[in-house]
């Protein structure tokens, strides 16, 4: 033991000291094997993810999917899934710094993800999505990031052209009806793009809706309409459910615009 102090202590204190401090030793330490193991970790962020209206849940869901990667640095899984409820978590949250944080944090789990498995679509669309969330930030941020977020999407097409029901070109399409002019953005592109994916994702609302907004852009009005009232009056998935109902509010007013 390494005395810290200045003086020299006297020796029967020394002793002391040193038999105490081997009797701590000779104490066996905690397992380490009670601690949950990533694959628990895992299951406890899915559970968590299910009541991901409530934000504290998405949060708490974060933590787990932090200490899984700690433990296992190495576990696609955990990789990408903290990509998604960071993604999750930035597109609900009202404070602006919990968003940056967030935003910065889904962009190094996905690229951790792509890292350790390249050739499955998760972890390139969740690091695309929070892309995307970046580029909102502002048109210099967007300019920066749409190739970024155009080459994740055409990968993940690669790898699995109906991933997500559709999502990746719904992200695509949202690009190019979001995008200045100058930097590709074309709303007729927007419209191929979307209804491309409505081939996979018909019970896709978000897809659905976003596709009526490119119609409306591009004045087919009709066609708008048709897409939302399939929102309003489609049965949703269970497990899309919050989803369901944002999109679904969406519509409501996007239908009361279109007259």
């Amino acid at each position: 033991m390494k005395a810290t102090s200045n003086f020299t202590l006297p020796l029967i204190v020394v002793l002391a000291l040193l038999t105490s401090c081997a009797s701590c030793r000779s104490k066996p330490e905690m397992p380490a094997a009670n601690a949950p193991t990533p694959t628990e970790y895992l299951q406890q962020a899915n559970q968590l993810y299910a009541q991901r209206e409530d934000l504290m849940r998405i949060r708490e869901g974060i933590i787990a999917l932090r200490q899984a990667r700690t433990a296992d640095p190495g576990n696609y899984e955990a990789a990408w899934q903290q990509a998604k409820f960071d993604y999750y978590l930035a597109s609900h949250t009202d404070n602006d710094e919990e968003r940056h944080k967030a935003i910065r944090e889904g962009i190094e789990a996905g690229k951790a993800a792509v890292e350790i498995q390249d050739n499955k679509p998760d972890g390139h669309f969740w690091l695309g999505a929070n892309y995307g969330a970046s580029a909102q930030g502002g048109v210099l941020a967007g300019l920066a990031s749409i190739d970024d977020i155009r080459g994740e999407m055409l990968k993940v097409m690669s790898l699995n052209e109906g991933y997500q029901d559709g999502s990746a070109f719904m992200v695509l399409g949202m690009l190019y009806l979001q995008a200045p002019q100058i930097a590709g953005g074309d709303p007729q592109k927007a419209v191929q793009e979307m209804e491309k994916g409505l081939r996979y994702g018909p019970g896709n609302a978000f897809l659905r809706l976003h596709l009526a907004e490119a119609y409306l852009k591009v004045g087919r009005t009709a066609d708008a309409r048709t897409q939302l009232n399939a929102i309003v009056y489609m049965k949703p998935d269970q497990n899309y459910l919050p989803e369901y109902k944002e999109a679904s509010t969406q519509a409501r007013k996007l239908l009361v615009q279109a007259g």
